[in-house]
């Protein structure tokens, strides 16, 4: 998460989301509920976006057949 980001709770942000839209600054608004993160607002032209590509690989594997449900089966004609 970018230390930059302003945070605040769903509640602010939706009495205020007109606003806070036309200003968003490039490193969004964390919204949280209850203390926690839920969700970020960021600008379609952020630089942050661009960083969200491809930001997973090499961290997942694929273990068996992907295209397999492991059950054998015979179709009879």
């Amino acid at each position: 998460m970018d230390p930059n980001a302003t945070t605040m709770t769903v509640t602010e942000f939706k009495a205020r989301c007109l606003r806070l839209v036309d200003e968003l600054g490039p490193s969004g608004i964390l919204l949280t509920k209850r203390g926690r993160p839920v969700a970020r607002v960021l600008p379609a032209a952020s630089r942050d976006n661009r960083d969200l590509i491809g930001a997973m690989k090499g961290s997942i594997t694929i273990k068996g057949n992907l295209l397999s449900t492991g059950v054998r089966w015979h179709a009879e004609p």
